[in-house]
């Protein structure tokens, strides 16, 4: 009998840097507000090397917070934080994170600069509280507006409104460590369902065990078919696996392809 211990590791997987993305706010499971970081985040983490392997999202409760992050940050290598860091009393992704990690949250002094910088006098108790770091984090810059962000540990906290998230990010990816950059290549087949094309992209599959080859079908007034995303990080195997699979699937007599271009 085979056991997990004893199953050969996945090429694909060996030499991944990981990452999970923890989406925080009431707003997003009502449907109120639509998320559109999750994307950005994938595509920016990409670009240097991380994958993101998972998402969640959850309700601003500060359990539901702790147990989401502790989960998240023991099995990947980064966790990135996007939501509840504002001025009113359902933002507490800040006491969360501090809860989660054991510490104490103190008003950072380099935050309340910034804040009397740009308000002057006195600050009144809501922006106060985006002052509030755990003891041990890092600040996380944020150039577009409002304080900034913050690093413990593995998890990067940053702001759920998007403009500013992406701002964020730039400051996150000098601290990543990441692997090989994934690749990928994409084969658009018209007027072919997946049925057709299981068998010859499943044999390639098996005959590149270090690449990931995915089927997604799409449907719509002008026909349907499949998009074929072959995806690794070795760009000459990717590109003559590419080549491969036209061959193939010309061999079983699908030839309405081509090589479009589509995100990781």
């Amino acid at each position: 009998m085979t056991t997990a211990s004893d199953a050969a590791p996945d090429p694909f997987t060996q030499g991944r840097v990981t990452a999970a993305v923890l989406i925080i706010g009431d707003e997003i499971l009502s449907g109120r507000t639509r998320d559109t970081n999750l994307g950005d985040i994938a595509k920016y983490l990409g670009a240097h090397g991380v994958e993101l392997a998972e998402a969640r999202t959850v309700s601003d409760v500060q359990g539901e917070i702790i147990a989401a992050l502790d989960a998240l940050r023991s099995r990947y290598d980064y966790v990135i934080t996007t939501g509840g860091i504002g001025p009113t009393h359902d933002d507490i992704t800040a006491d969360a994170v501090a809860a989660a990690f054991g510490v104490e949250l103190y008003e950072h002094p380099d935050i309340l600069a910034m804040m009397t910088a740009r308000w002057g006098g006195e600050i009144n108790a809501a922006r106060r509280r985006m002052a509030r770091v755990p003891v041990g984090g890092e600040l996380v810059n944020n150039p577009v507006q409002g304080p900034p962000g913050f690093k413990i540990g593995n998890v990067f906290v940053l702001a759920g409104v998007p403009q500013i998230m992406r701002g964020m990010l730039q400051d996150v990816g000098p601290r990543l460590k990441g692997g090989a950059v994934v690749v990928s290549r994409t084969l658009k087949v018209d007027g072919s369902g997946e049925g057709a094309i299981a068998a010859p992209l499943e044999a390639l599959a098996k005959a590149h065990p270090a690449l990931s080859l995915g089927s997604y079908p799409f449907y719509g007034a002008d026909g349907f078919g499949s998009n074929l995303v072959i995806r690794g990080r070795d760009p000459v195997e990717v590109e003559a696996t590419l080549t491969e699979l036209i061959t193939v699937l010309a061999e079983a007599g699908i030839t309405q392809v081509q090589v479009v271009e589509t995100p990781a």
